[in-house]
């Protein structure tokens, strides 16, 4: 305690950590301070003066709260704390006349402007604002930026804090966004009217403290207050973001991120906060069943009885999706066994060892990543496969941490050293690792592009092995927000997918990114019309995941809870719901009544699964495994924004997998 310092903040002491800013000083005390541009997550700026307060002793005028430190405050006579008011006539006047000048050219927007009722001009000007204006000069206007389909621009109304600016520069990676002029012809502007080209963008609309960025699917389109909200997690990648469902009525209207520290810290994917049109097309609402080779609208009791006598005494097959909850894939599996056949959710036929939780899981948390001092990416492209993840190893990058990536080289948002394709270079990495390496917090993280092939396995121990000789924690980055958990249940089969082709009877359970071969019987589960549907011979509708209460497991292995946000359309039911109907009609009677209970014989089965938000220790269990060959390692994702069916039913999501194609085919200029 010793490195504290004692200040005086509104005749308050306090003991702070002299390195805080006066700010998060006075945040510190339960004392809120105003302020537009400053933003924790980001470099300082000082450049709107809102959250000037006045420091007694020092200069005859109000300081800066964010660009100053409670080191750089002089004590008080004989020694006493250093005293800062926020409240006194000096701040007070100045925090008057900052708001008269941002206010000076802001055009009267509020009736029309999306951010309104959740504008933090809005907030300060009833704070400090006036009721009238000294101002009789032109207002100044700009001409509004073309950022793209998702980011909407009315730049008149810019204060020109900048967040935009650094976001994009320091999080998301790239440099298309900039500040020319001075004084009034100061503006935000894009380089060469580019648009912007980052998985990231979005998170500048919440970071614009007015209406200047706003979204561009969702404006006009609804009022804060008109909105229910319902704090929930992403499903649209394995990182489990905690995000806000607001809805209208019955409809999503947006994604919104949610602050976690642990996991996502406060952004979000351009995928998770655009794909909610996608919740709306497409859409199963009553059951069908084929008929002469056509799929026909049938009743619930029609689909169940189709679906039983299917059933009944043939080999069966279930497919976990990458969308389905870990109640829904413990009710399938327990039914599916219960009829002795076989449950699989590696449908990307990823070789993951079943009950070595050190092995598909691995051995570190997120956040590790932030202190690190070297990470290895082996067969993974986080930008694509996890942005938010992925701007977590950039500021790692950004605190001097060395990146290497083994397999297919990619642009990153930063520098990498690229140590080769595939299976070579990873065997090589391991062989004399340097003392600094060792003794320094590293990290390896091994994507699903490097765990597909036949030799995964093999791969996999090579992959522990790095971990081991670099002294690293080891993380699995999956890319299907099921997939731990129903790991964790056990939902695997001695043959893996390979199974599917030899059974009679496919239960699939929204899992459209592979091709069932012609043969076998598909019962179809899942809540939109796309590749399984097609294939299938019955199609039970399910929910989607803002229309039911679900536990999902991210990748590094955190249990979390989905909750429900609206309700499923038409006829379409709960998942484990269906499953616990076609139990009955089956006589095989599945052992719970309610979610509740059957939470609870969940919980009996994988206990640490109780643990929500926590994640579990995991025992270090290195498998073994053969010689790598020395192939290249693939990609698992083609196309980052058609990656799941409610991505793929999104207009939104449709317009920018054709903007990223049209980007990649545009012929380079000659250097």
């Amino acid at each position: 305690m010793s490195d504290l310092r004692k200040i005086i903040i509104d005749d308050q002491e306090i003991e702070v950590d002299p390195a805080l800013t006066l700010l998060q000083a006075c945040e510190q005390a339960g004392i809120e301070v105003p302020r537009f541009c400053y933003h924790e997550r980001l470099s300082i700026a000082g450049n709107c003066r809102m959250c000037l307060v006045e420091v007694v002793g020092g200069p005859p005028k109000p300081a800066a709260s964010c660009a100053m430190q409670v080191k750089d405050m002089r004590p008080g006579p004989d020694g006493a704390p250093p005293v800062i008011k926020t409240t006194s006539p000096m701040v007070k006047k100045a925090r008057e006349g900052v708001m008269e000048f941002l206010l000076i050219n802001h055009p009267l927007d509020c009736p029309i402007c999306d951010q309104g009722g959740e504008c933090d001009l809005q907030d300060q000007a009833m704070a400090y604002g006036v009721d009238f204006s000294r101002y009789r000069e032109a207002k100044r206007a700009t001409d509004d930026l073309d950022l793209g389909p998702l980011v909407e621009t009315h730049m008149t109304r810019c204060i020109s804090c900048t967040r935009c600016v650094r976001f994009t520069t320091e999080v998301a990676g790239i440099s298309q966004m900039g500040q020319t002029g001075r004084g009034e012809d100061a503006e935000i502007t894009s380089y060469l009217n580019e648009t912007l080209n980052s998985n990231l963008q979005g998170n500048i609309i919440d970071l614009c403290p007015v209406g200047a960025l706003v979204s561009k699917p969702y404006s006009f389109t609804a009022r804060p207050w008109e909105l229910t909200k319902t704090e929930s997690i992403d499903v649209m990648d394995a990182l489990g973001s905690s995000i806000r469902v607001d809805t209208k009525g019955r409809e999503v209207m947006r994604f919104l991120p949610r602050n976690h520290d642990g996991v996502n810290e406060e952004w979000i994917s351009d995928k998770t906060r655009f794909v909610w049109d996608g919740l709306r097309r497409q859409r199963l609402d009553r059951p069908y069943v084929r008929v002469d080779g056509k799929l026909k609208p049938a009743t619930w009791p029609e689909a169940l009885a189709a679906a039983a006598s299917a059933m009944k005494g043939k080999k069966i097959m279930g497919l976990v999706g990458d969308l389905a909850s870990t109640e829904a894939a413990f009710a399938l599996k327990e039914l599916v066994t219960s009829l002795d056949g076989e449950v699989e959710c590696r449908v990307d036929d990823a070789k993951l060892p079943a009950g070595n939780r050190s092995a598909y899981v691995g051995t570190a948390k997120i956040e590790d990543l932030d202190s690190a001092r070297n990470v290895f990416l082996v067969g993974t492209n986080p930008a694509v496969e996890a942005p938010v993840l992925n701007a977590r190893i950039r500021k790692a990058w950004l605190k001097g941490a060395t990146v290497t990536m083994i397999g297919e080289d990619a642009d990153l948002t930063y520098e990498h050293a690229h140590a080769g394709d595939g299976r070579t270079a990873l065997t090589d990495a391991a062989k004399g690792v340097s003392d600094e390496v060792k003794d320094a917090p590293s990290v390896v993280v091994v994507g699903q592009g490097a765990l597909t092939a036949e030799d995964g396995a093999d791969v996999l121990a090579a992959a522990q092995a790095l971990a081991e000789a670099t002294g690293s924690k080891f993380m699995v980055l999956h890319t299907a927000a099921s997939r731990v958990g129903a790991m964790d249940l056990g939902a695997v089969s001695e043959g893996g997918i390979a199974y599917a082709a030899s059974a009679e009877v496919v239960y699939n359970l929204g899992a459209d990114e592979i091709e069932i071969p012609e043969g076998p019987f598909v019962i179809y589960q899942g809540s939109h019309g796309d590749r399984g549907a097609h294939r299938a011979d019955v199609i039970l509708p399910g929910a989607a995941y803002t229309e039911e209460n679900g536990l999902f497991v991210n990748t590094e292995g955190r249990p979390q809870l989905a909750m429900r946000a609206g309700f499923a359309p038409g006829d379409a039911k709960e998942n484990w719901a269906i499953l616990r109907a076609l139990s009955a009609e089956l006589d095989a009677t599945l052992p719970f009544d309610s979610l509740a209970q059957l939470r609870q014989k969940l919980v009996a089965a994988v206990p640490h699964l109780a643990k929500i938000d926590q994640v579990p220790e995991n025992d270090w269990t290195p498998v073994s495994g053969k010689a790598l060959g020395s192939a290249p390692f693939g990609s698992p994702i083609r196309d980052f924004y058609l990656t799941n069916p409610i991505a793929r039913a999104s207009e939104v999501m449709a317009e920018l997998s054709k903007m990223a194609a049209d980007r990649a085919a545009a012929p380079m200029a000659a250097e």
